[in-house]
């Protein structure tokens, strides 16, 4: 099948890769001409495992090409996948002006029927809007499909090739079917492909990554409880994924979500119940518990060392939102680490892929250090912020005789307690009193 993907963000890129694999023609268009060159040369602007060799492999079997020229990629395609980025306004509301651009630039090329797809994180109603704008300069017949993606980064590519299912909102039959060809070769054992009204796969989407960001909040939530009562929260954690109404994903305390999904997300469905008088308490809830959460592990720095860090350095391993990603998007570093310097303390600070994405946000604020152990050298403490595979079984006692003193505050709870006691640590973590 002939596809457009419009969008080379994370999103994109990934579809349009993804699909190509699976032997459709796909077009990806972008209007930054330097990242099309970058793209065309197999430089890959992100960090994704899987994803560099994937566009490689189909640009050379000529089944995924690159251009900024819509309008062609449009009347020679079947299908045209809008992937563009939705930012936050601040008020949380989803700023569709680069959906609604696309949509009216698609209108203006169309040389007959197409079938539209929302792959961007979109409100409820988004698909309606997109439809009446099209309707105002074209009269060629098309359909609009919601089809929200559910990539988890750091495996983004597996998830797409090997989803849980895909959701297709289509008011359509002929709409429906088309998006079926396009998935069916992804389902050889299984068919896994929801199909449902629009208005309800846009709002799946939302309602996905909310729940998820609460389970989140609530195992934090239980965690800080724990510290205070002399309750272990891995004990409880354990107790109660058992449970297989629970189950045991996304319930792990740490330092609360980031990345580019679930913050904007959570805040466009509260912003959406407040626009139709629906107070979202709990989804609320949520948001405000993450928020608070990096606070909770600044406080512990500041109990050991006093509110004046001046003087202090940190050894800060990790700085990604996640491990096997470079996105720093709302990432807990951020916010520690900033909250840091205020104080006047000094970071030495070391990522194994955001390094760069490190330079954008915090500058020549902070020491870039070559590997895990130079960011440790005359250290006061080290700070482990995102769970890294690198990071799980370091040389403690390396890792000792660097430090200026042998504190480890970890936000992701990667060590055994009593073994780091053992070795002579002084260990915080979370849920731990």
């Amino acid at each position: 099948m002939k596809i457009t993907v419009i969008g080379t963000g994370y999103v994109g890129l990934v579809a349009g890769a993804c699909l190509a694999d699976m032997g459709n023609n796909v077009i990806c268009i972008d209007n930054n001409l330097d990242k099309l060159k970058q793209l065309e040369a197999g430089v890959i602007p992100i960090y994704e495992p899987g994803l560099e060799e994937l566009v490689k492999s189909n640009v050379c079997e000529n089944r995924l090409t690159f251009s900024s020229d819509l309008d062609f990629a449009v009347k020679v395609s079947d299908v045209c996948f809008i992937a563009v980025g939705t930012p936050q306004g601040e008020d949380g509301s989803c700023d569709l002006q680069y959906v609604l651009n696309v949509a009216e630039q698609i209108s203006k090329a169309m040389n007959g029927y197409k079938v539209i797809v929302d792959k961007s994180t979109v409100p409820v109603g988004t698909a309606e809007k997109v439809s009446e704008l099209i309707k105002q300069h074209t009269k060629h017949p098309f359909d609009v499909v919601s089809n929200p993606e559910f990539l988890k980064q750091g495996n983004a590519v597996d998830d797409f090739l090997h989803p849980d299912r895909v959701v297709i909102g289509s008011n359509s039959e002929k709409a429906t079917q088309i998006m079926q060809e396009i998935y069916a070769p992804f389902f050889r054992t299984g068919n896994r492909v929801i199909v449902m009204d629009v208005k309800s796969a846009e709002m799946t989407k939302y309602a996905a990554n909310s729940f998820l960001a609460t389970k989140i909040s609530f195992m934090n939530e239980i965690a800080n409880l724990c510290e205070k009562v002399g309750a272990e929260a891995e004990m409880v954690r354990v107790g109660i994924t058992t449970d297989s109404r629970i189950g045991n994903k996304f319930l792990f305390p740490g330092l609360g979500y980031g990345g580019s999904c679930f913050p904007k997300d959570v805040k466009a469905l509260i912003k959406t119940g407040d626009e139709n008088h629906c107070d979202m308490s709990i989804i609320k809830a949520a948001d405000a518990t993450n928020k608070r959460q990096r606070n909770l592990f600044i406080e512990k720095i500041t109990k050991r060392f006093g509110a004046d860090l001046t003087g202090k350095t940190f050894a800060v391993w990790g700085l990604a939102f996640k491990p096997k990603t470079d996105d720093m998007r709302e990432a807990p570093a951020i916010t520690i680490i900033n909250a840091l310097l205020e104080k006047g303390a000094k970071i030495k600070a070391f990522d194994p892929k955001a390094i760069e994405t490190a330079k954008f946000h915090f500058g020549d604020n902070i020491t870039y250090s070559k590997n895990s152990y130079d960011a440790l050298e005359g250290a006061d403490a080290l700070l482990l912020l995102t769970e890294w595979n690198e990071f799980r079984r370091p040389d403690f006692e390396r890792v000792k005789a660097l430090l200026k003193n042998a504190i480890i505050f970890d936000g992701r709870n990667q060590y055994n307690m009593g073994r780091m006691l053992e070795k002579g640590f002084e260990y915080q973590q979370i849920g731990h009193k």
